[in-house]
């Protein structure tokens, strides 16, 4: 499907209202997979001209993804990578992790930003962030779709690489996400040391549900977890 192609529009708008110049994009992936860390990318670009075929990483083949990641990261001002591990994931819960792995990111940059582009409509990041949050951002922003791809490119890597001795949960495919291949996996082999133990899968699998980890944060403020879905079945 044809899509417009992202914009510096937020970018000027915060630059116009709170006198910020140093403004970065932000994006996370990892959210909804059920091993492996979550991943956030901060970038910084200026209002400079994107490479041609910018967008949310989701929207670009996997070959494309992995030509432009590598064309992005000479073309970017600034980026940096954070990630909070599949423990801390289940230590914290994802709303936390989140952050951690944002401010991570935002704090590796070279330079500090001065606002941020968050994509989606939660702001995980909060004081002392000057945080825009932008819906689809990831489509419609410079910054935000140049940390998608990054971010998605990286992390894709890092799971092949765990994956390497687990073959059977074909990590170098899926990531860490529940397909067809890793679920079988899963109810044959049970979790691997990368998996998050807190997750609802768990309980469809009666003969490894006692390896399921009791969550830690409170439950009276459970943070919302994007995919984590059981077997369905």
């Amino acid at each position: 499907m044809p899509y417009e192609p992202p914009t510096h529009t937020v970018e000027r708008s915060l630059r116009a209202t709170t006198g910020a110049k140093i403004v970065a994009g932000v994006d996370e992936v990892g959210r909804g997979a059920w091993a492996g860390p979550v991943t956030v990318c901060a970038a910084v670009t200026g209002l400079r001209r994107p490479p041609t075929g910018l967008t949310d990483s989701k929207l670009i083949s996997p070959k494309r993804r992995a030509e432009l990641a590598e064309e992005l990261e000479g073309w970017v001002t600034a980026h940096a990578l954070g990630r909070a591990s599949h423990e801390e994931i289940d230590d914290l819960g994802m709303t936390a992790a989140l952050r951690l792995a944002a401010c991570r990111a935002l704090e590796a940059l070279p330079v500090r930003p001065e606002a941020v582009i968050l994509d989606g409509k939660h702001d995980y990041l909060g004081a002392p962030w000057r945080v825009r949050t932008v819906i689809k951002g990831d489509q419609s922003c410079v910054a935000v779709a140049a940390a998608s791809v990054i971010a998605k490119v990286r992390r894709d890597k890092m799971m092949a690489e765990l994956g390497i001795e687990h073959a059977d949960f074909g990590f170098a495919a899926n990531a860490g996400y529940p397909s067809p291949v890793h679920k079988a996996a899963l109810a044959e082999r049970g979790p691997t040391p990368f998996h998050r133990l807190t997750w609802a899968y768990l309980d469809a699998l009666p003969q490894w549900r006692h390896l399921k980890k009791a969550r830690a944060w409170a439950e009276g403020n459970v943070p919302e977890i994007e995919g984590q879905l059981g077997f369905d079945f």
